[in-house]
């Protein structure tokens, strides 16, 4: 008889590995250079377990824009952003836990027309989301390797750019994974905002922006693959960054010049013109 493994969610980044007779070693996301394993070694848990000891907490950061985050913090902590819009509300990028209050809540505003991701750090337990309120998952096809659940919401898109609906798009820009992308929300600000996820990390000051191949190992990228991620986030129009890493992770009015004022100085460092 096969005995179901309940518990296949990672302790360390919060992603969810299938549910079979076995769980790998080493959690795949975790086994990179980008992420590490905790010194005490790889442990999982549950939904059971988790939503024992935490719950999820949603705040409004402005008007159509709502965060969510796990309290007390679990695994990497991250931030999902909420984005409430005329034509379908987007969920941008995913936290483990989904608990009947964030059901309800995201419900009554009109549930969810597409959940999009930055990268795979944060694909936690993205199937059961897309699942509750039965809409698509858009992962770029550059990161597909890293979709160790795969569920049959998932769609994968390529290229520079996909316009969704309203003045809403994902921005391809590579970086810190091949696959790392963008929210670009045209109207958010007066001259646009993104959710950036971890492909421009803000730091605590809110006086500068860093773009690294691992940020927790202190990885930089290769200068090309610099050159690469600069030259497409250079073009984007905005004012307005927000970040996932950590709560007020966020740039309103003058994220574009501190992002450039960042920039110069890789710039400098890898001898780009």
């Amino acid at each position: 008889m096969t005995v179901t493994n309940r518990n296949t969610i990672c302790t360390t980044c919060g992603t969810k590995l299938p549910h079979n007779e076995r769980v790998p070693a080493l959690c795949p996301i975790c086994n990179d250079d980008r992420q590490f394993i905790r010194l005490k070694g790889q442990s999982w848990t549950s939904e059971e377990d988790l939503e024992k000891c935490h719950a999820v907490r949603i705040c409004k950061i402005r008007d159509r824009l709502h965060y969510l985050t796990v309290r007390p913090d679990f695994a990497i902590g991250q931030r999902a952003f909420l984005l409430l819009s005329r034509g379908g509300n987007i969920l941008w990028d995913c936290i483990p836990l989904l608990d009947e209050y964030t059901k309800e809540f995201i419900h009554s505003k009109g549930g969810l027309k597409a959940i999009a991701f930055s990268h795979p750090h944060f694909y936690s337990n993205m199937n059961e989301w897309a699942a509750e309120f039965n809409c698509p998952i858009y992962i770029h096809e550059n990161d597909k390797r890293w979709i160790f659940n795969r569920g049959p919401n998932i769609k994968l898109w390529s290229g520079d750019e996909k316009p969704l609906w309203d003045d809403v798009k994902l921005v391809h820009v590579g970086g810190h994974f091949p696959g790392s992308s963008m929210l670009h929300i045209a109207s958010l600000s007066s001259r646009g905002a993104m959710l950036c996820g971890d492909s421009l990390y803000i730091s605590r000051s809110l006086r500068h922006t860093a773009v690294m191949y691992s940020y927790p190992n202190s990885i930089p990228l290769l200068k090309d693959e610099f050159a690469a991620f600069y030259a497409k986030v250079s073009k984007l129009k905005f004012d307005t960054l927000y970040g996932a890493t950590f709560e007020g992770q966020d740039l309103e009015g003058n994220a574009y010049e501190i992002f450039t004022h960042s920039m110069n100085r890789y710039k400098s460092i890898y001898g780009l013109a």
